[in-house]
């Protein structure tokens, strides 16, 4: 583990190589999974005051469900997130673009200019997935199997999680706490 301020990183994030290939998975982590994406407390309020402006992206199932539901839910384990459309499918903010890739309708309408979030912070980190702890925060790589070709990719290229991973890391944990991310790994590259 490395030790960054109030974190501990699983060494998984320097040693593991990682780069999303849509092509080959068509999004999946949007669409498969027994609950949809955890939000942050502070997230609820942005999701608030996006909503409108976010809906002519969305898709008919995904009104629907925000109709029956609202935009966010308290899922089996009690933390905020996101609705599915149904249990075990797609996020309530998923599209379908020309190749069926699932994408989501926050980040086309951030890339639009239409809204200044980007998404959802755990969407944006993964495959890494954050743990609060009273004293510490948990930074670790969530391995799946529907991520097989992004690890595929990701050694082909030689790119380590963190790397691929730059802005959002520093989205969430700041540029100073990147830095020594990036002092961590070249040690740990070193005596590799």
């Amino acid at each position: 583990m490395i030790a960054i301020k109030n974190t501990l990183v699983s060494e998984d994030i320097v040693e593991r190589k990682f780069v999303c290939d849509l092509n080959a998975c068509k999004g999946a982590c949007c669409v498969i999974g027994e609950s949809g994406a955890p939000l942050e407390k502070e997230e609820l309020v942005i999701i608030d005051s996006v909503l409108e402006k976010v809906k002519p992206y969305m898709n008919e199932k995904g009104k629907r469900t925000l109709a029956k539901y609202g935009a966010y839910v308290i899922d089996h384990e009690g933390d905020y997130t996101t609705p599915l459309v149904s249990e075990g499918a797609e996020c309530a903010f998923v599209y379908f673009d020309e190749n069926n890739i699932a994408k989501c309708v926050f980040e086309k309408a951030y890339n639009e200019g239409v809204i200044d979030w980007k998404k959802p912070v755990s969407c944006h980190l993964y495959p890494v997935r954050v743990t609060k702890y009273k004293a510490y925060d948990a930074v670790n790589y969530h391995k799946w199997n529907l991520c097989k070709p992004a690890c595929d990719c990701g050694k082909k290229l030689d790119v380590p999680v963190y790397r691929f991973l730059k802005e959002p890391l520093i989205r969430k944990f700041g540029k100073e706490w990147y830095k020594e991310l990036e002092k961590s790994a070249r040690i740990l590259e070193q005596n590799s």
